[in-house]
């Protein structure tokens, strides 16, 4: 239970942050709990975050100030482990650290500088940019599907796997986003819809296919193996490109040099026969 103290600091921290948001972050404590809040930073220009959606919480002590929040990202970014303890001078590992006189706008400010840097700590990773832009391309279907747990389907939008193969699951089917952030929520499935995305898989579906491609099945079979990282998609591309040329196609030469084999014994037997005949 959060002491009066800190009761008193959230609430006009919160009247705060709602009247000036810092720059691309929103946040807003939960309602059954003021010590709970649940934060969203916008992928910064110029950052391979760009246009991401990036959902967290901070997790106060209940002697606010005087102590630091827990601070998580849940949203799988390629900066962070999803729903990981970060190790930050502004979080709960540094609590000697800690100035009561930074606010939420100062924590969160800091965990976005951080997170545009490529500094190391506990709950960080290391990704490539690529790698991180397609996470960001991929945070609002995360968010709001739960990584592919949803079982909700869209009218429309053809639904190829279920099961989500492949999928970071957060397992909720994105019950808990949409608790926090309805009117966010409400827009990532319209995103969702718009752009043909398989709520289970994230990917980009053509509605007028009934079925999936033989490449595509290859493709996505080998994407759902162990393998990871580039060999994985180049492999995958040679049993995509196997299974889509069927029997015929990979057997060509074989089947033409019995072709010629074949003529030219037939050839042979041909014109024995004629040169053996009686004249």
């Amino acid at each position: 239970m959060a002491s009066s103290a800190a009761t008193r600091r959230l609430t006009k921290e919160y009247k705060t942050i709602a009247q000036n948001p810092p720059p691309y972050i929103v946040a807003h404590p939960s309602d059954q709990n003021i010590l709970e809040w649940h934060y969203i930073i916008t992928g910064p220009p110029k950052t391979p975050y760009e246009h991401g959606q990036y959902w967290g919480t901070l997790v106060f002590p209940h002697d606010y100030p005087f102590a630091p929040p827990a601070i998580r990202m849940h949203t799988p970014s390629g900066r962070f482990q999803p729903s990981t303890r970060l190790c930050l001078s502004i979080s709960d590992f540094h609590p000697k650290s800690f100035n009561p006189a930074w606010e939420v706008s100062t924590i969160l400010l800091g965990l976005q500088s951080f997170m545009t840097s490529e500094e190391m700590t506990t709950g960080s990773v290391r990704a490539s940019d690529h790698e991180r832009k397609i996470f960001a391309q991929r945070s609002r279907w995360w968010n709001s599907t739960g990584g592919g747990s949803s079982g909700r389907t869209l009218t429309g939008v053809k639904s190829s796997n279920n099961a989500g193969n492949g999928a970071i699951k957060n397992g909720d089917g994105g019950a808990k986003f949409r608790k926090e952030w309805p009117e966010l929520d409400e827009e990532n499935w319209k995103m969702i819809k718009e752009q043909n995305i398989d709520p289970a898989t994230g990917i980009i579906t053509n509605p007028n296919e009934a079925n999936c491609s033989p490449e595509a099945a290859a493709l996505r079979r080998r994407l759902g193996a162990s393998g990871t990282g580039l060999g994985a998609v180049v492999e995958g591309g040679h049993v995509a490109r196997e299974a889509g040329q069927g029997w015929l196609g990979r057997n060509k030469w074989p089947i033409i040099i019995a072709a010629i084999f074949a003529y030219v014994i037939a050839s042979r037997i041909l014109a024995e026969g004629q040169g053996g005949a009686p004249a």
